[in-house]
């Protein structure tokens, strides 16, 4: 949980220090972890991006030595091989759009609203923020969110495909984060990371070498007991045991 809700739960050094840790033990430990769920403490905001009351006064040097934290943040972040859902619990500005745009996929509550922000401030999104939010929702969209730096709300973003449920409340938005963090967490732990990584992967590939790519991942999942153990479940009509082997 992002839980600087004093600051709207706007990401300081520390707490990107903290998110790289929490992130570079779930890579570390992948077999520890089936699903993560990310939000913001409180109803107000998800995380305002970078706090800007921190970096006011900062010297470019400093600046741009924060800077690489929060490059590094964002990376343990996509790179986790644990599926990781957001439930975005109120604005998502700045960092805080790119952080959303940098999940496996997203439910927000319908009073949460985005922007990037960058713009305005003189900088541009630099997270990841020009590459992920264009992968989310097209080009020409991502073109005019950034450059007009101007917000939209949670209904647009599930029409343009950066949310892909709005709920009515914090407690309804919750409800169905658990859902389907328990629907991922019952299927097979192993095949659940290799669809993810292969989804994930093969979009930065040609469709030939993304196929070919699906393929090895596929392979990998034949010889394993999880996979003895779905098949044998379905045919006595039992819920499958896997234990990630």
């Amino acid at each position: 949980m992002l839980d600087r809700p004093e600051s709207s739960n706007a990401f300081n050094t520390q707490m990107a220090y903290d998110l790289i840790d929490v992130f570079d033990q779930i890579s570390l430990n992948p077999d520890q972890y089936r699903v993560v769920m990310l939000t913001g403490r409180g109803d107000k905001a998800f995380c305002a991006g970078g706090d800007l009351k921190e970096r006011n006064g900062m010297s470019d040097s400093a600046w741009q030595q924060q800077h690489l934290v929060f490059e590094r943040m964002i990376r343990s972040v996509i790179d986790c091989p644990v599926p990781i859902i957001g439930a975005v619990n109120g604005a998502a500005y700045g960092g805080g759009c790119e952080l959303v745009a940098a999940l496996d996929f997203v439910y927000a509550v319908e009073h949460a609203k985005f922007a990037q922000t960058e713009t305005r401030l003189g900088i541009i999104p630099g997270i990841g923020g020009t590459q992920t939010l264009a992968r989310a929702i097209g080009e020409r969209r991502a073109m005019e969110v950034i450059l007009s730096a101007k917000p939209f709300n949670a209904a647009e973003a599930q029409q343009w495909g950066l949310v892909n449920s709005v709920y009515p409340s914090n407690e309804a938005l919750q409800q169905a984060v658990i859902a389907v963090a328990q629907s991922i967490a019952a299927n097979a732990p192993l095949a659940v990371r290799q669809a993810r990584q292969s989804i994930h992967r093969g979009l930065q590939m040609s469709l030939s070498d993304a196929m070919a790519f699906e393929v090895e991942a596929y392979n990998r999942l034949v010889s394993t007991a999880d996979r003895q153990e779905g098949v044998l479940a379905f045919n006595e009509k039992r819920s499958p045991e896997f234990t990630g082997k």
